[in-house]
C-alpha cells in the first residue's frame, strides 16, 4: 500500500500538538493538569454516549455529563482546598443526590429500553470520568493528609505541593509499552493475542513490551526517586497488562458500534477515548496498588 504523505503529515502534526499540550499541562501546575483532564474526561464521556447510541441505547446525556463534570470538579477541589472552603459533609452528598436524579429521569422516560439507557449513562461516568479522578489523587499521592478540625465540624486539609512525577512516569510507561508492543510484534509477532477484537496484537509483542517496560521503569526510578525501583517495576507490569486490556475494551466498544474511531477531535488519531484508552484502565489499578502497599 502506497504511503499517504498527507495522512502521515496530519498524524504527525496532531501527535506533536497532543504531546506538547499534554506535557505542558502536566509539568506546569496542578490546576493546568486538572483543567486538561477535566476536558478529557467530559469529552470522553460525550464520546462514550455517542458509542452507546450506535449500540442502540439512548443515554441521558445532559444529566450524565453534568454529573460527570461536577464529580470531577469535586475531585479537583478535594485535592487543593483547605478548611471551610471545602465542606465535604455537604458538597459530596449533594453530588451523590444529583447522581440519583439519573434514576428520576429514567422513571419518567417513555422510551423503550429504559434500564439499558440508565446503565449506559452510569457506566459512561464510571468508565470515562472516575479513572481520571483517581489520576488526580495519584498526582497528589502522599501529599494530602486529612484530619478532623477539633474546633469545628469541617474537614480540614494539609496540602503539600502537586507532584507530576507519578503521572508523567505512568504516561511514559504507557508510551513505552505501546511502542515496544508495536516494534516487537512487527518483528517477531506470530501468535494473535485476541484476534476477534484486535487482529494486530500478538503475544510476542505484549510479552516483549512488558520486558522492555521493566527496563524503562528502572530508568524512570532514577529520575523520579519518590518510588523505589520495585514499585516502578510493578507499575510497569500493571501498565503492560491493563493498558493492553484497556485498548482491547475500547476496540470491543468500537467494533460493536461499527465505527473505526471513538471521535474525530484529533485528526488522524481519532477521539479522546482512542488516545486515552490505556490510561483509563491503568489508573484504577495503579491507584489501588499505591493505596495497598505504601
Amino acid at each position: 500500500m502506497a504511503l499517504n504523505l498527507k495522512t502521515l503529515g496530519t498524524r504527525t502534526v496532531t501527535a506533536a500538538v497532543f504531546v506538547a499540550v499534554l506535557l505542558s499541562c502536566i509539568l506546569f501546575h496542578y490546576l493546568s493538569f486538572a483543567a486538561l483532564f477535566f476536558v478529557v474526561s467530559v469529552w470522553g464521556l460525550y464520546e462514550f454516549y455517542q458509542l452507546a447510541e450506535k449500540l442502540g441505547a439512548k443515554p441521558y446525556k445532559v444529566i450524565g455529563l453534568l454529573c460527570g463534570a461536577l464529580l470531577f470538579l469535586y475531585s479537583v477541589a478535594a485535592n487543593t482546598q483547605t478548611g471551610a472552603f471545602l465542606h465535604v459533609r455537604i458538597v459530596f452528598p449533594l453530588i451523590l443526590a444529583l447522581g440519583f436524579l439519573i434514576f428520576a429521569v429514567a422513571l419518567f422516560d417513555n422510551k423503550p429500553n429504559t434500564i439499558l439507557n440508565l446503565t449506559y449513562t452510569i457506566t459512561g461516568i464510571i468508565y470515562s470520568v472516575v479513572p481520571f479522578m483517581l489520576l488526580l489523587s495519584i498526582s497528589c499521592y502522599g501529599s494530602v493528609e486529612w484530619r478532623l478540625d477539633s474546633g469545628s465540624s469541617l474537614w480540614a486539609v494539609n496540602m503539600h505541593p502537586y507532584n507530576f512525577h507519578y503521572v508523567l512516569g505512568i504516561i511514559l510507561l504507557i508510551w513505552a509499552s505501546d511502542t515496544g508492543a508495536y516494534l516487537v510484534g512487527s518483528l517477531i509477532g506470530k501468535h494473535k493475542l485476541y484476534e476477534r477484537i484486535s487482529p494486530g496484537k500478538t503475544w510476542e509483542g505484549s510479552i516483549g513490551a512488558a520486558i522492555l517496560n521493566i527496563g524503562c521503569a528502572y530508568i524512570i526510578s532514577l529520575w523520579f526517586t519518590e518510588l523505589a525501583f520495585v514499585h516502578w517495576a510493578v507499575i510497569s507490569v500493571l501498565v503492560s497488562i491493563f493498558g493492553t486490556m484497556g485498548d482491547l475494551v475500547e476496540s470491543m466498544l468500537k467494533r460493536q458500534a461499527g465505527v473505526k474511531d471513538s471521535g474525530k477531535i484529533m485528526p488522524g488519531h481519532g477521539g479522546i477515548l482512542d488516545r486515552f484508552d490505556s490510561l483509563l484502565f491503568v489508573s484504577p489499578f495503579i491507584y489501588a496498588y499505591l493505596k495497598l502497599v505504601l
